[in-house]
């Protein structure tokens, strides 16, 4: 990367907020779930997203969908694919074959120490069973900080907890959020959200998309002073430029800015390094 941005993280007023690489991408240009921007980003101490699915024999694979077909060459449900029958299909934006959870092992063991790794687990508990628990605990156990587990299943969430204890955890409360927010009103949406903090996920970090955040602040709630004032983390996702090269148009850079005013502690972003370089241009 030839840029002088690092695409790390950014500052506002004193508070650091670090900007996640969704799906492995430092840019839209990087091919989706690259194992090579997985390797940057743990020399450089990075905090980088990937999704997970169970594989038939109980391991994982890092791609989103539920067939094969969306990503890969391969066709057929990912939960019943085998890990030697996944090696040998390739990537559809790539051509690289998939990474398996037993690479990402391997690798981990090189990360630098600042280095974050967000395992977005796409399958419920009930798909991926004690197999699926019994292979996180056997690869991933010594992981510590370097991992965080987050889900839309807060049963999964929790047997991570049990299993993995040392792990970070996240949950993502936002679809359930808007609609009560559409339905019920704010004060329903800050009482769901307290009780979600409190809940026996014990999160580390809430994952909120940023357009909730910002409607909630201007209709008088703000969410992340409520999570931080019970000792969370928030990650507001996804915000991704529509001109990387140009920087923010005048609307991005009053979201953006609104946003970073609400000081949350990490941004979602498949443009990292071309989201520091255009936030250092309005914000001097």
């Amino acid at each position: 990367m030839t840029s002088e941005y690092s695409g790390l993280s950014i500052a506002y007023r004193g508070h650091f907020t670090r900007l996640k690489w969704h799906r492995l991408r430092r840019s839209m240009s990087d091919p989706l779930f690259s194992a090579g921007v997985m390797a940057d980003g743990f020399r450089l101490g990075a905090s980088t997203e990937l999704d997970l699915r169970v594989r038939a024999d109980g391991g994982f694979v890092v791609l989103h969908d539920r067939e094969l077909e969306g990503e890969t060459d391969g066709r057929g449900l990912v939960r019943e694919a085998s890990a030697q029958e996944i090696r040998c299909l390739r990537m559809i934006d790539g051509g690289n074959p998939p990474i398996l959870s037993e690479n990402l092992a391997a690798m981990l063991e090189t990360a630098h120490p600042d280095a974050l790794l967000q395992f977005d687990m796409k399958d419920e508990l009930a798909v991926i069973g004690s197999a699926g628990l019994d292979h996180l605990a056997r690869h991933f156990a010594g992981a510590g900080s370097s991992i965080i587990v987050s889900g839309a299943d807060l049963d999964l969430i929790i047997a991570v907890k049990e299993r993995l204890p040392n792990l970070k955890r996240g949950i993502d409360p936002t679809d359930k959020l808007v609609e009560i927010y559409r339905h019920q009103g704010l004060k329903a949406v800050e009482a769901d959200l307290r009780s979600d903090l409190v809940g026996p996920t014990e999160p580390d970090t809430v994952y909120l998309a940023w357009e909730l955040v910002l409607q909630a602040a201007g209709d008088g709630l703000d969410l992340i002073a409520l999570c931080h004032d019970a000792g969370k983390l928030v990650d507001a996702w996804t915000f991704n430029l529509k001109n990387p090269d140009q920087g923010f148009d005048e609307t991005e850079a009053q979201a953006f800015s609104a946003l970073m005013a609400l000081k949350p502690d990490q941004i979602t972003t498949d443009e990292a390094p071309a989201t520091e370089r255009a936030w250092a241009k309005i914000a001097g």
